[in-house]
């Protein structure tokens, strides 16, 4: 069953999160939620993940918030220490996995618009990790040190995205393949969220578009990544 958990971080501060737990899982994935913050949406994902033989840990990254505004999400994602979340609440949540020992006891980390741009750093300082996928979103390149991605890497991008345009995707994997990184690209002609459901309709972005098609295409090859990689 579905449940809300605490973990530890690092620093042994103790933080919350939404655990979704495989019946019989091959591993297990921290799901890393959009600006939003843990909402049902972002609830579903991991359910879909555990469905899919990952049990899945989404931590708390906004300590209790989360919003339909996009105004009030900015505000949320501009307060938030990404460098403190990645390096502590990813981290603790990875380790937090680890410690349950589920299937091969591998451990992957994906996330979502901001929750990407979060797995990409969480890339580089959480050494615990065994694979990521990144969803439509990345830091500024020139705070991701790709010397220190040690685990393989895959990520969906959208073609047509406003918010995170190709060109600085083109910058990110041209640093990643100097550093040699295991990784897979892949793109879409979609706009950001593609994988979102909820991302077009009354109240919300007009940036985003859910696309049923490509969102199938993307998890399946996640869902294999994760398959190769933890299971």
């Amino acid at each position: 069953m579905p449940q809300t958990i605490s973990f530890q971080r690092p620093d042994g501060a103790t933080v919350s999160g939404y655990l979704a737990e495989a019946q019989a899982p091959l591993g297990a994935v921290v799901v890393i939620q959009e600006w939003w913050g843990l909402n049902d949406q972002i609830r579903g994902v991991a359910r879909r993940w555990a469905d899919a033989g990952f049990t899945a840990l989404v931590p708390d990254l906004y300590r209790g918030k989360s919003t339909v505004e996009q105004e009030e999400a900015h505000h949320l994602m501009t307060d938030l220490n990404f460098g403190d979340a990645a390096s502590q609440d990813v981290r603790g949540a990875v380790n937090y996995l680890k410690g349950l020992k589920l299937g091969s006891g591998k451990v992957g980390v994906t996330g979502y618009c901001m929750g990407g741009a979060l797995t990409v750093l969480a890339s580089t300082l959480v050494p615990e990790a065994d694979a990521a996928v990144v969803w439509y979103g990345m830091p500024p390149v020139e705070y991701v040190d790709a010397s220190k991605i040690t685990i393989p890497l895959q990520a969906h991008w959208a073609t047509q995205d406003e918010f995170f345009k190709i060109a600085g995707v083109d910058t990110l994997e041209a640093k990643l393949k100097e550093a040699a990184v295991r990784y897979e690209g892949h793109r879409y002609l979609a706009h950001h969220a593609f994988a979102n459901e909820e991302a077009q309709g009354p109240g919300r972005i007009p940036q985003t578009q859910y696309d049923a098609l490509w969102a199938q295409q993307a998890w399946d090859r996640a869902m294999r990544f994760f398959g190769r990689e933890l299971g």
